[in-house]
């Protein structure tokens, strides 16, 4: 009993610089955001007093139609954007899936647009996508094809933003498909093989099975990092044209440090920070009834 009570404070006294520096960072912002959500304040206007207006904040998500606008842009963006990166993912994992030479240079290559910084790959894109000066519409010519206003048509803005978000996160899924797949045991494939399956038999039957636990970890993460992508967008189109490629991130954003609307800013981000938390919770309870299927 004594060791246990030694064991538990030690456990404790590890993990207190690391709670104390949440709580200061994460824990106490939060909740002064919380406090400030039921305040009306005008942060651009100095010596101010908050004027408190209950769920008047709240109440207003309602009827804001650029809201809804830039919930819609963001739901639409994370489905697509994370159902073709993880596709494209699962299907470079199976080729990446090798301790060959080839397949570590390779893999090597892929890390290069994730260890760029976001603002440095949306500047480059929209230099690149530029409607007149731009390498793509540069190279598209050789092939006959007319110059594409990527940037300041609404439909290819969005195809624009999309893309860019696939081919820079993409290698990301796939690295944590390959340790994924090499972690799973090779006596049921090689049992597979055996009875006479065959690699497409073999890949629904047993490989996506087993490695499904680690393809909704992914997806939660992808589809929670979709949600606040800001910097990329930002750079690239910031929201336009229009309110083509406006997301959420974009919205708080500006509504904070645009308008300088403090309380209506810190309810929006409460309600996208609990928002996150239900889909998270979501998929972690999704992760642990295909465990218990597995196993």
């Amino acid at each position: 009993m004594l060791k246990r009570r030694s064991d538990k404070a030690s456990t404790w006294l590890f993990l207190a610089p690391a709670l104390i520096f949440l709580s200061i960072t994460a824990l106490f912002p939060l909740l002064y955001s919380l406090y400030l959500s039921f305040f009306k304040l005008k942060i651009n206007r100095p010596n101010q007093t908050p004027v408190f207006v209950g769920l008047e904040n709240y109440i207003r998500m309602f009827t804001d139609s650029l809201l809804h606008t830039s919930t819609l842009n963001t739901i639409l963006f994370a489905l697509i954007s994370v159902a073709l990166e993880v596709i494209l993912g699962l299907m470079l994992a199976m080729i990446l899936c090798s301790d060959k030479m080839w397949a570590r240079i390779v893999t090597s290559l892929f890390m290069i647009p994730m260890i760029m910084a976001p603002v440095a790959i949306g500047t480059m894109w929209r230099m690149m996508l530029d409607g007149t000066t731009g390498v793509i519409n540069y190279l598209l010519g050789f092939l006959g094809i007319a110059p594409i206003q990527w940037l300041s048509n609404a439909m290819m803005a969005k195809i624009a933003v999309l893309l860019v978000n696939v081919w820079q996160l993409t290698p990301w899924v796939a690295i944590i498909c390959v340790a994924g797949l090499k972690a799973l045991p090779g006596e049921c494939v090689q049992a597979a093989l055996v009875d006479g399956a065959s690699p497409r038999q073999i890949f629904w039957r047993v490989v996506l099975p087993l490695v499904k636990p680690v393809l909704i970890i992914v997806i939660m993460m992808r589809f929670t990092d979709a949600f606040k992508v800001f910097d990329t967008i930002y750079t690239m189109t910031n929201g336009g044209p229009g309110q083509a490629t406006k997301m959420l991130p974009n919205y708080i954003y500006e509504q904070g440090l645009k308008f300088f609307d403090a309380g209506y800013t810190a309810a929006l981000a409460i309600v996208f920070v609990l928002t996150m938390t239900l889909v998270s919770m979501f998929f972690l309870k999704w992760r642990k009834k295909e465990e218990e299927n597995v196993w």
